[in-house]
């Protein structure tokens, strides 16, 4: 075949294009010929590492440079001692979401059990030079429900939580406690409640606490002593059960709700973040009892190594060191949504809200909710990108196809574009029977909030996690830290507490907020 100057020029064009791709390719490529993350972002398979914590915070869960760790190992169901976990070099701790006990900021892991679990670390490993020799924490987040139940299956080896001693759970497994330090449950209020002097003065007022706690006995006793001094009994409300203790203290420091009872270590670290909670120290609901970790009973080396670190770390004296603040300092706390000057804005748009609640399926009170996180309820709300109204909406969403809404400048189009908005998500992508109606709307506004495809990959990675991937609170939300960091964890969790909120108002419209 004869080279004409067309081929050559053909061949020349190739092999341009060959040393452009693999300049390209090299550039993706590190020194020890791994993809880098830039080439797995472009291949649309960027890893995820396993929940693996050196110093707390990390990025990188799976933090160590010698080697992965063996996720069969982690997974497996294994109850051996502690000689048995220095020799796999892992020891697992069930953990349980919480903004107090464990919480990712940034990718990283962080909170009170974080903290402590770390400083276990260290002492477990004290004189150990080798890395290759170090015993690793790895923290696998389960519910509360299922704390004492994975730690005796094997799925666990510390139950890492501060759990009431009682003597129904002392026959399951053994605590590992500080017992210097006895947990009293404190009464804590809104700063504008008065006459709280005496335990006495509870007496007829309203108290709202956490769903399934200890409190709810011990308030109970408090009634009948009321009630056989002739004294008016408390009104005992429990929570939403998807509500944790540091929910039910922020409703109580927005105003929301006047008065609970917590822990008194909770209520210390938490009065020093919201400054409208009055933590009463003379108002002890109970006092004497003991909290700690759970080993099983079986474990006696694990229990052994951690009562001699307890006793020489002591809870309180490294709770005074972690500076919560400097997690929480960009959080948009919510607000009273029940305040007289709120009300009035309520009052003006609950019928556009019930309308389309009705047309769409939703609760209005849910839309309600959402409309207040967005914009306070303030129509002339505008937003750095693009945003606008009370549902602070794209224009551009509102256009599309699948909502053909315009001129959402105007109030009633905006409420309707919005909630049309948060029906299309939710029967597009949440339509699974296996999720909950209220998961379903959980959902649907983390998507209103961050995208579909982001609450897409929260769902794959909670499922990677052993977590549900159709339930979002204590589940999917653990994720969405890792993933997408606070800001829409924080978002879903603010509107249903709004939701809260405004469904206790509409239940006992006879109650005053305070």
């Amino acid at each position: 075949m004869k080279i004409t100057e067309r081929h050559v020029k053909i061949f020349s064009a190739v092999l341009f294009a060959i040393a452009i791709a693999l300049f390209v390719y090299q550039s993706f490529i590190d020194t020890s010929g791994h993809p880098t993350s830039n080439q797995k972002r472009l291949l649309g398979r960027e890893e995820s590492s396993s929940l693996v914590g050196t110093e707390p915070g990390d990025k990188q869960f799976n933090s160590s440079p010698e080697k992965q760790l063996d996720t069969e190992l982690i997974n497996e169901k294994f109850k051996g001692d502690l000689d048995q976990m220095k020799q796999r070099k892992i020891i697992r701790a069930l953990v349980v979401y919480s903004k107090t006990d464990f919480f990712f900021v940034k990718g990283g892991m962080k909170g009170i059990q974080v903290e402590l679990l770390h400083e276990y670390e260290k002492f477990l490993n004290r004189g150990v030079m080798s890395a290759e020799k170090r015993v690793r924490i790895i923290y696998i987040p389960v519910t509360f429900d299922n704390l004492l139940p994975a730690l005796n299956s094997g799925k666990g080896d510390i139950a890492a939580d501060f759990l009431t001693i009682t003597p129904e759970r002392e026959k399951q497994v053994c605590f590992i406690s500080n017992r210097k330090m006895p947990v009293t449950e404190l009464v804590v209020s809104h700063k504008s409640v008065i006459g709280l002097n005496t335990i006495e003065d509870l007496a007829g007022r309203a108290v709202y606490i956490l769903k399934g706690s200890s409190y709810i006995e011990h308030l109970g006793e408090l009634n009948t002593y009321f009630k056989n001094n002739n004294l008016s009994v408390m009104k005992i409300e429990e929570s939403d059960f998807r509500l944790a203790e540091e929910d039910i203290l922020e409703l109580v420091n927005s105003g929301t709700i006047p008065i609970t009872v917590v822990d008194d270590y909770r209520a210390r670290l938490w009065s020093g973040l919201f400054p409208n909670l009055q933590v009463n120290e003379r108002l002890k609901v109970v006092e004497g009892n003991y909290t700690g970790w759970a080993v099983r009973k079986e474990n006696q080396q694990l229990e052994k190594s951690l009562n001699a670190f307890v006793q020489k770390v002591g809870k309180g004296s490294l709770l005074g060191n972690i500076l919560f603040k400097r997690y929480y300092t960009d959080v948009r706390w919510i607000k009273n949504p029940l305040s007289t000057r709120e009300l009035r804005k309520l009052e003006q748009l609950i019928t556009l809200f019930k309308k389309y609640g009705e047309q769409y399926n939703i609760d209005y009170l849910a839309l309600l909710a959402q409309a207040y996180q967005e914009s306070s309820l303030d129509h002339s709300k505008k937003s750095p990108r693009g945003a606008i109204g009370i549902m602070q909406l794209l224009p551009s969403t509102a256009s599309d196809p699948h909502i053909n809404i315009h001129r959402i400048d105007l109030l009633e189009n905006n409420i309707h574009a919005g909630t049309k908005y948060l029906s299309f998500i939710r029967d597009r992508y949440y339509s699974d029977p296996a999720i909950s109606r209220e998961d379903r709307l959980a959902f649907s506004w983390a998507a209103y909030n961050a995208g579909p495809a982001k609450v897409r990959r929260m769902r794959a990675e909670a499922k990677r996690m052993g977590l549900n991937r159709d339930k979002w609170f204590s589940h999917v939300e653990v994720s969405a830290g890792k993933i997408v960091g606070r800001e829409t964890v924080q978002y879903v969790s603010n509107i249903y507490k709004y939701y809260i909120a405004y469904k206790l108002s509409s239940n006992r419209k006879n109650v005053k907020p305070r």
